[in-house]
């Protein structure tokens, strides 16, 4: 049963979404990718916290890819074989009708046997109207109404289920991403509508560096949903014209922070008057090493796994063993193409990756810019691998993929080069990928891209880097250029923004062609030396280094409390 001391948690984590596992079914990307990861680092350096998230048994969606169309289907998970129903319901107020919230435990164990518990609140209690136990069915529910209630539920529910379980020593309520923001309301009830105790215990990070990417709520819906248990100031903490949710937890925290050095710069430029501090992403380096490599760094570098720094000694490693180690992961990757494509991918030849979400600022289509020249010089020697998933509703998006499809055949018949798109994309695939390439392309539209937590996950695999200077790539390759190759200008250009996609495609067939196949035909060893640059980036890009970060700045552990840091180990 779950049992915590009441004075031994003192951060609450909410995050809308959380990856805690492949098949459970609670995240569609990269922000509960990385709340995954946080907490296992979390976990693995004991920190005093407790998270909260909603409870989804359809999840996000099931992707099928069915002659180049993406399907979407309803997943069907069962909650109850996996995890512990908690004894403790709450009850919320929406319109003019109460609704109850339960909750269901998950705990993440950290390499020390430390445990994060995880509480996934579910509205389909007994009790509840049908459309009530509705309301944390889906993640991301596109109906306004129900994610204005998700979103309560998860930011007012969440701080009442923490009362609710005993737990009255949260000094710091965590709102990643402004969806649990409405807990700021819950909170102003509890310290009698004072801001400022409220402001003490809140920190907020933004993940999105486009306006439109910021949830906003009109306010005849805020009305309508929250109906008299409204804030007299609202409007002054969430914004006149509607209710911004990233404004709210912006006014509601005493501390804020974007997730890379670039992105807190854009982030203050969208929120002028506004103290935005930058932590920079990482990713667990455990849970994201492929095992064959993980082998060799257990054998020459014993305890990297929690003393991240250790891994500046991968010079250790011999190139050839390094080199044979990739191609087992590569193998595997290949092997699970086979399976589930029609194109005949060669273990042999060079692979490029791309796998993110498929939406028109992420550019997956620009590799095919010019495809007549792309198509010359990769003939017979270079291979491309795709996956990711487009919204339901991004019609422009399915259409890459649909288009992507459609040069698979073209660029296969016309150049013997194979291009594949991988269909059920989750973290299982994505750990292949990841591994299994030899180089991972990131190309987006510049300071669109907060972080982009995948290309940290190709270095730690000693897969190269292939991207546009945004997010964390900005500072990856500040640190050691040797990781990989930067496609067109960087930050340094005042019109980095401004060039025609044609410029970075340009560039992009430039640093194919007389750069990365030379290098990797004619220069084995000059590659593996390449790949020892890139393992070494995951010394600084991990979420072990992160959290250290939020413990000091954001939660402001003292010395006193209970963690540890990768220096203990």
């Amino acid at each position: 049963m779950f049992q915590i001391s009441d004075d031994e948690r003192k951060i609450a984590y909410f995050s809308m979404e959380i990856a805690m596992e492949s098949d459970i079914p609670t995240y569609s990307g990269g922000l509960g990718v990385l709340a995954g990861d946080t907490l296992r680092s979390a976990a693995d350096l004991e920190i005093p916290l407790v998270a909260i998230t909603l409870c989804y048994d359809s999840g996000y969606f099931f992707q099928e890819v069915v002659q180049g169309r993406q399907i979407e289907r309803e997943v069907q998970w069962e909650f109850s074989s996996e995890f512990e129903r908690l004894p403790n319901i709450i009850e919320l107020d929406i319109q003019d009708k109460k609704f109850k919230v339960g909750g269901w435990l998950y705990k993440m164990q950290g390499e020390t046997g430390f445990e994060i518990p995880i509480i996934l609140l579910d509205s389909n209690i007994e009790g509840n109207e049908h459309w009530q136990k509705k309301f944390t069915h889906i993640l991301y529910d596109a109906t306004p109404f129900q994610r204005v209630v998700q979103e309560m539920i998860l930011g007012m529910g969440g701080v009442k289920m923490l009362q609710s379980l005993g737990l009255h020593n949260i000094q710091t309520h965590h709102m990643n991403e402004g969806h649990a923001a409405f807990g700021i309301f819950e909170l102003l009830k509890k310290y009698k509508n004072d801001l400022e105790e409220v402001k003490k215990r809140c920190i907020f990070t933004t993940h999105t560096p486009v306006p439109a990417g910021h949830d906003h709520f009109n306010h005849d819906l805020i009305r309508d949903v929250f109906r008299d248990r409204l804030p007299e100031n609202y409007k002054e903490l969430g914004g006149e014209y509607d209710l911004n949710m990233s404004l709210l937890a912006l006014n509601g925290s005493r501390y804020c922070n974007g997730v890379a050095q670039k992105h807190a710069v854009v982030s203050r430029k969208m929120f002028p008057g506004y103290e935005i501090d930058g932590i920079t992403n990482g990713i667990h380096n455990r849970f994201w090493v492929n095992p064959y490599l993980q082998h060799v760094l257990d054998d020459r570098i014993p305890g990297w796994t929690m003393n991240y720094q250790l891994l500046q000694n991968v010079w250790d490693i011999g190139n050839y063993e390094l080199w044979q180690t990739h191609q087992r992961a590569k193998k595997k990757l290949m092997d699970y193409e086979k399976s589930h494509s029609w194109v005949l991918l060669d273990e042999n030849k060079l692979t490029i990756g791309f796998a993110r979400r498929i939406t028109e600022y992420k550019r997956p289509t620009l590799i095919f810019d010019q495809v007549e020249r792309l198509g010359k010089i990769c003939k017979k020697r270079v291979q491309f691998i795709f996956a990711g998933k487009s919204h339901p509703r991004d019609e422009q998006g399915k259409g890459y993929i649909k288009q992507i499809s459609d040069m698979s055949d073209y660029l296969y018949d016309s150049y013997d080069i194979g291009v594949v798109f991988l269909g059920a994309y989750d973290m299982d695939l994505a750990k292949l990928l990841v591994s299994g390439v030899d180089v991972w392309l990131n190309n987006p539209r510049r300071y669109m891209e907060a972080s982009g937590t995948s290309g940290m996950k190709a270095t730690l695999n000693g897969v190269l880097n292939f991207s546009v200077l945004d997010g964390w790539w900005i500072e990856g390759y500040q640190k050691d250029p040797m990781a990989g190759w930067a496609i067109g200008c960087g930050p340094e250009d005042p019109k980095a923004t401004q060039h025609p996609d044609s410029w970075d495609a340009s560039d992009l067939y430039t640093k194919l062609e007389r750069e990365i196949i030379p290098l990797y035909y004619n220069n084995r060893d000059g590659w593996s030396e390449r790949m020892k640059h890139a393992i070494r980036l995951s010394s600084y890009f991990n979420t072990h280094r992160m959290v250290e970060e939020y413990a000091l700045r954001g939660w402001q552990l003292t010395p006193q409390t209970r963690w540890k840091t990768n220096l203990d180990y």
